[in-house]
């Protein structure tokens, strides 16, 4: 099963009111698990950055400045995140920015069934608890020191972790014990053998069972 994480970060808050995407992290999924396959993109906004969007994510207008439009890398994010899943953590946030992008250069929109929400996921599991992905780092033990600031690649390869401590954690598998044996089977504690139990019939039980076998009649044996 192929699911993609995806995250993005923007000049600000509402696509409606025409803030664009400057950054897209994806990080592939297999079986819930990461593969090491992502795609990371810078994307000009054609737009001034607001200070208080710069204060979120580092990215400034000199930086983004040389970066292409998303015109220009709509095709290689469509065809990484293909017909897959998108594992999003306030999805309609994200989705709501890319589907602005679509439309904006006459694209097709995502359908947002697509996306699977970490956080109506974690406040299910959690109810009343904060669903922020630094308050679900900290409380899957998920170390979180390097994100200073948000980046987009950073935050999928978090919420990436995250996904897999709310469906439950990593469970081990066969051959994938780490110290297991050559051959790839699992491990486990050394057990000394117990010496075998007799279980010869008594002579009682003997009897009885001769005593059982002369009182059928027409046993199958004598056919």
């Amino acid at each position: 099963m192929r699911e993609i994480v995806l995250d993005t970060e923007t000049t600000g808050l509402s696509p409606a009111e025409g803030h664009r995407i400057v950054e897209i992290g994806c990080l592939e999924l297999r079986n819930h698990m990461p593969t090491g396959n992502a795609l990371h993109l810078y994307v000009n906004p054609n737009m001034p950055m607001p200070e208080a969007a710069r204060q979120v994510h580092g990215l400034g207008d000199d930086f983004l400045a040389d970066k292409p439009a998303f015109d220009a890398v709509v095709e290689q994010f469509l065809d990484f995140i293909a017909d897959s899943p998108l594992v999003i953590h306030n999805a309609a946030f994200d989705m709501g920015f890319i589907n602005a992008e679509l439309a904006r250069i006459g694209r097709d929109p995502l359908p947002e069934a697509r996306a699977i929400d970490t956080v109506s996921l974690a406040r299910r599991k959690f109810p009343g608890a904060s669903a922020s992905l630094d308050a679900l780092c900290r409380r899957f033990a998920i170390d979180n020191t390097a994100r200073t600031l948000h980046g987009a690649l950073l935050d999928a390869g978090l919420l990436a972790d995250v996904y897999v401590e709310l469906l439950g954690g990593r469970q081990p598998g066969l051959g994938l014990v780490a110290g297991g044996t050559a051959g790839g089977g699992a491990t486990g504690t050394a057990r000394t053998a117990r010496p075998p139990r007799p279980h010869a019939p008594s002579a009682e039980e003997l009897a009885a069972h001769a005593a059982f076998v002369a009182g059928l009649k027409d046993p199958v044996w004598d056919a």
